[in-house]
């Protein structure tokens, strides 16, 4: 995890109103996002990540992290867009964040299938809370959640959802980023 600690404590980080957002690889693909970088988040991920039927990741930056681990894992992943496509099934959520508010739509979940949600950011959680509660409502299995950073209040988001999330490290984001806890390695790998 020496990269991403080391990376993270480089970011640049941009006022959105009293909102900090930190500008990071991982997050944003800015500057660039280097593949040892990625690696060393998916390798956290997959020491600890059951079985499931698909990966499931929010557009954007979820995407790479979700790509890498369905080619290390041969499980098909599936990307929550910001577009309406208007498919059978189609599920519209609403997505909050600390900054924004937009819809999100579901597309090739079915009700029962067991699926791994994965990110790159928790912060303020209304992704997250919005995807959580429609995939409860769709007869979704969520069997675990993995984000790469959290910068938010995991303990009450976890609560509210009523879900354990597992993030890689928790950042504390003022003038710069802090990093307050790092996950503790597992040496087994439940996928395999």
């Amino acid at each position: 995890m020496r990269k991403l600690v080391e990376s993270l404590k480089k970011a640049p980080i941009v006022k959105k109103g009293d909102y900090n957002y930190v500008v990071h690889p991982i997050t944003d693909g800015i500057p660039y996002i280097e593949p040892d970088l990625l690696n060393e988040v998916v390798e956290e991920i997959l020491k600890e990540m059951p079985k499931c039927d698909k990966i499931v990741t929010m557009e954007a930056m979820g995407i790479p992290i979700a790509t890498a681990l369905s080619l290390k894992t041969g499980i098909p992943f599936n990307i929550i867009r910001k577009r309406e496509y208007g498919l059978p099934g189609e599920k519209e959520i609403i997505q909050k964040t600390g900054y924004s508010e937009k819809k999100l739509y579901i597309n090739g979940i079915e009700k029962g299938e067991e699926v791994v949600i994965v990110d790159d950011v928790l912060s303020t959680g209304g992704t997250l809370k919005a995807v959580v509660s429609a995939f409860k409502e769709m007869g979704v299995k969520i069997k675990g959640i993995y984000i790469a950073i959290n910068k938010g209040n995991k303990k009450d988001i976890e609560k509210e959802i009523g879900m354990e999330i597992k993030t890689i490290v928790d950042i504390e984001v003022n003038d710069v980023v802090s990093i307050k806890k790092m996950i503790n390695t597992i040496n087994n790998n439940k996928h395999k």
